[in-house]
């Protein structure tokens, strides 16, 4: 491919919102570079969903997202839509499922995500420049100079869509908030989000159950999330602690309903009509073995039900509506999906994705602080605002 020195748009970083914004420039006839310091594009994009990519999601909104600003992803969102995505590719022949709560995967592989986006980038003539890290950027005169390798390339636009550092031995790095500050951007505090929570103290004995999942309702603050939680040899993961890990807050704890279908006052019911039955085989029923041993050892009620007081029970099973853990930590950056935080959404047009300050200036996907649930609304996410920049670059 013939290389240039100048472009209509330079964009940084060739994960899933950069290759959006590149391909959606370069189809509307704009001369774009794409760079990225990996030796391939689309990195993240290959181990997402388990080597599946949960592409999108049908129940996308702006809810669904944690922002300094709700309201910031709503344009970007309703404009390129999980039905816009789905039809891209449907129209690539990629077979595709949905699998739980609006969440869509490749029947096949993520590789083929990646060659839709290749593919998309070649229709539109982007060039793409791979393995070699970003020397120097700067500003003069209505243009953007990146240096690269042994090049500098120069457009009136830029698009920092470098990502988070989350799972950092993909290469991911901070160098987005690095560049936005430099620009004069401000950037909200990054933290680990989508990530196991570790526990520590008296709770360690949990550590056991490693292994052991089950279908609960995980709440922090007042946001709450039905699915698997997974007792891990670190503490808590699975989807549901996942969810609620992008809420909590250090010294926060996080609630735990083990028992989500069963109404208040079922345990004493219980100890009425079978008072010979022990808490743990009552509660084995509803979950793992290990686990309702576990609990039911916790609890301190021991022997039969119909030994202790009514009293008692119910105040057993109001615990196992709301377990409480202390969490003190999370696993990291290491383990986690996204990144919370990134550069304000006070700097942006929500309509463009521009820098209100610095004029050819944009920032995209995950490097915004717009984090999405799991299940696929952060790939929704680097779409939309991957389009809505691609649009006016």
């Amino acid at each position: 491919m013939t290389t240039h020195t100048t472009y209509d748009t330079i964009i940084l970083g060739a994960g899933a919102a950069g290759l959006m914004c590149a391909f959606t420039a370069g189809q509307r006839g704009r001369r774009v570079l794409l760079l990225d310091h990996a030796e391939a594009i689309g990195k993240k994009i290959l181990i997402s969903g388990g080597g599946r990519c949960n592409f999108t999601n049908l129940h996308t909104a702006a809810d669904c997202y944690i922002s300094a600003n709700p309201h910031f992803a709503k344009s970007a969102l309703g404009r390129y839509t999980a039905q816009d995505f789905l039809a891209l590719v449907e129209a690539h022949g990629i077979a595709w499922h949905e699998k739980t709560l609006g969440q869509l995967f490749c029947d096949g592989s993520a590789k083929q995500i990646v060659a839709l986006l290749q593919d998309e980038c070649d229709k539109g003539g982007v060039e793409i420049a791979l393995g070699e890290a970003i020397r120097d950027v700067d500003h003069a005169d209505g243009q953007y100079r990146v240096s690269f390798g042994d090049r500098t390339a120069r457009a009136p636009s830029l698009v920092i869509a470098t990502g988070g550092p989350s799972i950092p031995q993909m290469g991911a790095t901070g160098f987005a908030y690095d560049l936005a500050r430099r620009f004069g951007l401000k950037v909200v505090e990054p933290r680990p989000a989508l990530v196991p929570l570790t526990l520590g103290g008296d709770e360690t004995l949990f550590r056991s159950l490693s292994g052991v999942a089950a279908e609960v309702v995980a709440k922090a603050g007042k946001t709450k999330f039905r699915e698997a939680a997974l007792f891990t040899h670190k503490g808590l993961s699975g989807p549901a602690i996942l969810q609620v890990s992008s809420y909590w807050r250090h010294s926060e704890p996080v609630g735990i309903d083990f028992l989500p279908d069963l109404k208040p006052g079922w345990l004493v019911g219980v100890k009425h009509a079978r008072p010979r039955v022990s808490l743990a085989s009552v509660l084995s029923n509803h979950l793992p073995g290990r686990l309702a041993e576990t609990l039911a050892d916790r609890l301190g009620i021991e022997g039969e039900l119909g030994a202790a007081t009514d009293k008692a029970v119910d105040a057993a099973a109001r615990q196992l509506a709301d377990w409480r853990f202390s969490p003190n930590g999370t696993e990291g950056f290491a383990k986690a999906e996204v990144t919370a935080g990134g550069i304000s959404t006070a700097e942006l047009s929500s309509q463009t994705m521009e820098a209100r300050k610095v004029p050819g200036l944009y920032a995209i996907g995950e490097a915004v602080d717009v984090t999405g649930w799991l299940g696929g609304y952060n790939f929704q996410w680097a779409w939309a605002s991957g389009w809505a920049a691609g649009q006016v670059v």
